[in-house]
Parts: structure tokens; C-alpha cells; sequence
């Protein structure tokens, strides 16, 4: 369960060009700085997203239905612009010893350390958390994300053939990444 403490975290951290960039919860104060960041995204981009993030309702809903036991998302502001956005989507019954994790950065924030810390806040969260496992399910033709959380430590555990449909209706591979949280029983 989300605790108080966890609503309070806070990260800040400089990039090399000397950016300073801070990571927080999101709040329903972020509503204007998250549909900025989303809603210019473009059509080739956003093809590859679950949720239609070109709508202005889509985003609303997430800020309208903010429930930190389901979802704990971080956001990375760069003076008051929202830079990037990552998420735990909690399992529940069976699946409650895990989390999906989600992320997305601005292009100008791309491959500059801004997604790696923001994963690393949500691994910090999920050890909070007691959970056992993070998994993220990446379109197998992006490569550069799948070797982005390999490099933090994801491995890859199968692929699903045609799991993801575009909305032209074409399909896509999908790899299943997992990062341990904690030793099986079988590791000493």
C-alpha cells in the first residue's frame, strides 16, 4: 500500500549540461504541464502508446482518477515543464507481488539519464512496496527500449508473436522483460 511517505518522495538531480531535474508524484495540480506533454506527440510516436495520449479526455481521466493504490506515477520537471512520465500499475490478487512499469520521456529529455532515474525512482517505490517483481512489455521493433532496460538490470523472458495491434490494424511482437526485486528461494 501506498504510504504517505511515498507521496512525498522527491529526487533532484543535475544532468551534465547542468540541468536540474526534479522527480515527484504526480498531482492533480500537473493537468495542464501532462497534457503538454503529451498531446504534441506525434502520430508515429503515439501508434506505440495503450491509450489514445493525442486526447485531451484520455489525460483528464488519468488526473480525474489519480488513485496511488492502483497507479504511482512519477513525473520529471525541468522548471515547471513536465519532461517525462512513469508509472507502477499495481497487480492485484494473484498478481499483487508485481507491477507494470510504463514510461514516457519528451524527445529533448531522450537518452540523457532523465528515464533512467525515473526508473530508478519506481524501483526504489516498488522495494517500499514489498513487491517482488517489475515487468514491462516493450514492441519488439523498438530496440533501443528493450536495451535501455536491459542496461538497468530487465530481462528479457519471452515474446509474445502479434500481441500488439496498431491502430491501422497491423501487429506487432511484444517482449515480456522482468527485474527481480527479491531472490527466489532458490538463490542464496
Amino acid at each position: 500500500m501506498v504510504s504517505k511517505d511515498d507521496l512525498v518522495y522527491r529526487q533532484v538531480y543535475t544532468l551534465k549540461d547542468g540541468t536540474r531535474v526534479l522527480v515527484r508524484p504526480l498531482t492533480k495540480d500537473d493537468r495542464q504541464g501532462l497534457l503538454d506533454l503529451f498531446l504534441p506527440v506525434a502520430p508515429e510516436e503515439s501508434r506505440y502508446m495503450r491509450d489514445n495520449i493525442n486526447d485531451p479526455a484520455v489525460i483528464n481521466g488519468w488526473i480525474d482518477g489519480l488513485n496511488y493504490q492502483q497507479v504511482m506515477p512519477l513525473v520529471a520537471v525541468v522548471g515547471n515543464r513536465i519532461v517525462g512520465n512513469a508509472t507502477l500499475h499495481f497487480g492485484k490478487g494473484p498478481a499483487r507481488h508485481r507491477a507494470e512499469v510504463r514510461i514516457y520521456l519528451a524527445k529533448d529529455y531522450r537518452q540523457r539519464g532523465v528515464g533512467s532515474r525515473m526508473l530508478q525512482g519506481l524501483v526504489e517505490l516498488a522495494r517500499k512496496q514489498g513487491l517482488h517483481l517489475l515487468e514491462v512489455q516493450i514492441v519488439s521493433d523498438q530496440s533501443f527500449m528493450i536495451k535501455a532496460f536491459q542496461n538497468l538490470g530487465f530481462e528479457t523472458k519471452c515474446t509474445f508473436d502479434d500481441y500488439f495491434m496498431l491502430p491501422d490494424g497491423e501487429t506487432r511482437d511484444v517482449v515480456l522483460m522482468i527485474l527481480r526485486l527479491h531472490k527466489t528461494e532458490s538463490e542464496f
